[in-house]
C-alpha cells in the first residue's frame, strides 16, 4: 500500500468536512443552503447554531491572490445570511504565500478569527468495548436525549442553550442514523459524542462535557463509546474528526494523529 501523505490527510480530513455537514445540514432545514462552489463547499443551514452554518475553502495549493479572493468570496456568502456560522480553513491546503499572508488576507476580506482547530484521523478500530466507573452510556433515542445532547454542547462551546436545540431539536437522523451517545453520571448528562458514517470512514461529531464535569475523562470515554458501537454497526476501521484546541490532547490517547492546523473565522 502507498503511504498517506500529509497533504492527502488534510484533503481527506476537508472532505469528511463537507460530505458530514451537508448531511448535517439538511438534516436541519431540507432548503438548506449546500452547493459547491469553485473553491468553496457552502455549507449552511442559516440556523441559530453557529456549527451548522459552516464554509470552507476546497482548493490543494491555492496562491496568495487566490485565497484573497476566495476569503473576499466567503466573507460576502455570510453577510447575506441571517445567522452567524464560520469559515474553516485547512491551513496546509493552501500555498505557502496563502499561509504566510492568510491574517491579512482575512482580515481584509472582513473576516475575524475565532479560535484554532486541528484535523485529525486514524486506523484505530476496533477499540475495546469501553467503561468508566462514573459514567453509564445511553445511546441518544428520544427528543429529551437530544435536548441533553444540545444542551452540552451549548454549555461546552458558550453557546446560549436555545441556540443549540435550534441544531438538533426534532431531528430523526440523529436519533436513527448517528451513532449518538450520552454519558451519564447518577443519571444525569455530563459528556456526550457521536459517529456517523461519511465516505467508508467513522467521523466522530460534537463531543462536549458538561464544564462542572471537565478533566475526569469522561469525554475520552464517551468518544471511545460511539466509536465503539459506531464500527460494530458499520464495520468501519478509519475514522477521523476536527478537534478544538479543548479536546485535541485527548484524541492521540484513543489512536488519532493531527494532520491539518484549522483556522475558524466569523465575519468581523
Amino acid at each position: 500500500m502507498t503511504p498517506r501523505t500529509d497533504l492527502a490527510d488534510s484533503v481527506e480530513s476537508m472532505q469528511q468536512l463537507a460530505t458530514v455537514w451537508r448531511a448535517m445540514v439538511l438534516d436541519r432545514d431540507a432548503e438548506a443552503d449546500v452547493r459547491d462552489l469553485p473553491g468553496i463547499a457552502v455549507r449552511w443551514a442559516d440556523c441559530r447554531f453557529a456549527f451548522w452554518n459552516c464554509l470552507t475553502l476546497t482548493e490543494v495549493g491555492a496562491d496568495a491572490a487566490l485565497t484573497r479572493r476566495r476569503l473576499a468570496e466567503a466573507a460576502d456568502i455570510m453577510r447575506a445570511k441571517r445567522h452567524p456560522g464560520f469559515l474553516w480553513v485547512f491551513e496546509d491546503l493552501l500555498g505557502t504565500g496563502a499561509r504566510a499572508g492568510l491574517t491579512e488576507a482575512a482580515e481584509r476580506a472582513g473576516l475575524a478569527y475565532a479560535f484554532p482547530g486541528t484535523g485529525m484521523a486514524g486506523d484505530l478500530l476496533p477499540l475495546p468495548e469501553p467503561a468508566h466507573p462514573d459514567l453509564t452510556f445511553v445511546r441518544v433515542s428520544t427528543d429529551e436525549h437530544l435536548r441533553a445532547y444540545a444542551d452540552l454542547n451549548s454549555r461546552a462551546y458558550g453557546f446560549p442553550l436555545a441556540d443549540g436545540r435550534d441544531g438538533l431539536a426534532g431531528s430523526t437522523l440523529w436519533k436513527r442514523g448517528v451513532h449518538a451517545w450520552l454519558g451519564l453520571r447518577e443519571e444525569i448528562p455530563v459528556t456526550c459524542a457521536a459517529t456517523v458514517e461519511a465516505d467508508g470512514r467513522l467521523f466522530v461529531v460534537l463531543v462536549a462535557t458538561d464544564p462542572r464535569w471537565e478533566r475526569r475523562g469522561y469525554g475520552e470515554a464517551v468518544t471511545r463509546k460511539a466509536l465503539y458501537e459506531g464500527a460494530r454497526a458499520t464495520g468501519l476501521t478509519r475514522a477521523t474528526l476536527h478537534a478544538t484546541a479543548a479536546g485535541a490532547p485527548v484524541y492521540p490517547r484513543i489512536g488519532f494523529a493531527p494532520n491539518s492546523p484549522l483556522r475558524f473565522y466569523g465575519l468581523r
